[in-house]
């Protein structure tokens, strides 16, 4: 009896990282965390009020005290860090810090990483800061390194992030239950994830959202027929 097996897959010639220099959009920048050049802005726009402070409920840190607090406890964490790979968000609009990022799981071997730890100001949420920003993460992982799939994880609780990811064509797989312990409370854990093929069809629908001149255009309801269901059950398939 012969059993199934996947499909063939060539190892990559190069074990291919994400880029640690500054991402540049037409919105937005990414930069590598300078925790001393950094702190003041980061800190004014995610600590400010008790409406910023919100922003940091699902996150496993903050809110912080005081800048040196922020600096010391997480961005010079975030600094030395190369897993995740942290990149601070300029909006260039105003030219203000208004965010972090990271690349993390980053596994070249197998093809696949994560964008994780992400948040931004409330005073950005509302704009296409957040889209350009996953563009150009997506657009460094599919594009330039030839990944094969990228994960999204958040509390299972957090419906604004699911919405977020669904919206920017992240396909939800499941939940891990009793995943982990977050600031002493049980956070259950969505998995969202892109995969190449999907990238594909997706990046166009981005691209058209951010660059186009259509002001009623809707990423969520052109995204949606491009999500995968749930598995069931059958392995995949190649460009499938």
């Amino acid at each position: 009896m012969t059993l199934p097996i996947g499909y063939p897959v060539e190892s990559p010639a190069e074990l291919l990282r994400p880029g640690t220099g500054t991402y540049q959009g037409k919105f937005v920048s990414l930069a590598p965390v300078k925790p001393d050049k950094d702190v003041a802005e980061l800190f004014e726009c995610s600590n400010a009020s008790p409406e910023f402070e919100q922003l940091w409920t699902y996150m496993p840190y903050g809110p912080f005290k005081s800048p040196q607090v922020m600096r010391e406890q997480y961005l010079d964490v975030c600094a030395s860090s190369t897993d995740p790979l942290f990149l601070t968000v300029t909006d260039k609009v105003s030219g203000q810090k208004r965010g972090v990022v990271s690349f993390l799981n980053i596994v070249p071997e197998h093809l696949r990483l994560e964008l994780g730890h992400i948040w931004y100001s409330p005073l950005v949420q509302r704009g296409k800061v957040n889209t350009e920003v996953i563009y150009l993460m997506l657009s460094e992982a599919f594009d330039r390194l030839k990944y094969r799939r990228v994960e999204w994880k958040c509390d299972a609780l957090n419906a604004r992030s699911r919405a977020a990811a669904q919206r920017l064509g992240f396909s939800f797989e499941g939940i891990f239950y009793k995943h982990v312990i977050n600031k002493g409370r049980n956070r259950d854990t969505a998995w969202l994830a892109i995969m190449d093929d999907d990238w594909i069809k997706i990046k166009p629908n981005l691209e058209r959202f951010l660059y186009g001149e259509e002001d009623a255009f809707s990423l969520t309801k052109a995204n949606r027929p491009l999500l995968r269901t749930l598995d069931t059950g059958e392995a995949s398939q190649p460009n499938a």
